[in-house]
């Protein structure tokens, strides 16, 4: 019974860049599309595709979340930023610079 080789360059390669895998997938697609491959050949490609497409998905997935934690932390420092400055217009104001409310009685709720 022969043996499947391992192939030690997929074990120590580093991960491609999106950019590398996209490119992968490209040259796969047309390859696949455009060369008159034996089956075994397309399913090679097929299943080398299909891992530089997963590949692609995580980066997307990693990037896409990077940006939502970015833009929480952007919301946040806005609102903090918000609320620190109505909290320095409280504190600057003086009683004279309240409304007086004493003649606005048509706005008050009366339960009886």
């Amino acid at each position: 019974m022969p043996s499947r080789k391992l192939s030690s360059d997929a074990d120590t390669s580093p991960a491609p860049s999106f950019e590398e895998a996209l490119a992968g997938l490209e040259a796969i697609v047309e390859s696949m599309e455009n060369e008159h491959l034996a089956l075994e050949d397309l399913v090679t490609q097929y299943e080398k595709g299909s891992v530089l497409l997963t590949r692609c998905e995580a980066i997307l997935q990693s990037a896409r979340g990077r940006i939502e934690l970015i833009t929480l932390r952007n919301q946040n420092e806005i609102a903090l930023d918000a609320d620190a400055k109505s909290a320095e217009d409280r504190e600057s104001l003086t009683p004279s610079d309240l409304p007086d409310d004493s003649d606005d009685d048509e706005h008050d709720i009366r339960l009886f």
